[in-house]
Order: structure tokens, then sequence, then C-alpha cells
């Protein structure tokens, strides 16, 4: 990914994840995600989930049915579309168990470095989506 693309990603505050199931219906979230080298990570985090039970997320039981996923970052204006840009990333989803440990804990870090509302939750205890990226498409206007 050039530096541009990464700077872009960087300065936005929030994305969306798309995923599919096993029959191939589709389930898109918006997410707050970290960057490190070539994957990008995404909490589970302590939000109210429709089922308590994190296991059961349907972003979680569609990566392990079928773990392509696609990311995508955008930037609009209504009044100057000249601004208009967005970053579409196409990854193969993982996740990282707080069992991995290593992984787990800078991928911890990196968001709670760029979201300080991760800073209170017991995030430790919680799995966290890695997507390792596998294509970047980019349009529009990356810089600021």
């Amino acid at each position: 990914m050039d530096q541009p693309t990464r700077q872009f990603l960087e300065r936005q505050r929030v994305a969306h994840l798309a995923t599919v199931d096993e029959a191939g219906t589709p389930h898109v979230v918006p997410i707050c995600f970290a960057i490190l080298d070539q994957t990008v990570y995404v909490a589970i985090d302590e939000k109210p989930k429709r089922s308590g039970d994190i296991q059961k997320l349907r972003r979680l039981r569609n990566i392990a049915a079928n773990p392509r996923v696609a990311i995508v970052a955008d930037v609009y204006d209504d009044a100057d579309w000249t601004r208009l840009g967005f970053v579409l990333l196409r990854a193969t989803a993982r996740i990282v168990e707080p069992g991995e440990p290593e992984e787990h804990a800078s991928a911890l870090r990196l968001l709670r470095g760029k979201y300080p509302q991760y800073v209170p939750m017991a995030l430790e205890e919680r799995p966290i989506i890695a997507a390792d990226i596998t294509s970047v498409t980019t349009w529009g206007r990356l810089a600021p």
C-alpha cells in the first residue's frame, strides 16, 4: 500500500466491514480500526451488541464460514464533490484470540492509541478481527 493511501486510512475514524455468510448473504457494519503493516485490526468492544454472547456476533460467524472480507473508508463532502474519495481493501480475515498474546496485545495498543474510548474497556479477554490485506482500490481525493 502506498503512503498516501496509508495516510488516508490512518486519518479515518470509521470504516465499514463487509462479510458474507456461508450462503453468500452480505453483512456490513461500521468499525473502528487500526493498521499495522498490511493488517487491519478491529476490536470487538463493549458497546451493546444484540447478542450478549460475542462468539455469536454475525461478523465473527461469517468470518469463520468465509474469511474473505472487504473494508471501505471514505470521505464525503456534500458541498464539494472534488473532495470525495475512498479506499476499498479486500482482505482475508482471521480471529485473534486473547490466547495469542503477542499479536493480540500489539493490536490492542494500536487500537487504544487511536481510540481513547477503548482505554477503559476490558478488551484483553475479547477476540480481535485481523484482516490481512490482499488488494487495495482507491478513488478520488485521498489528500487532506
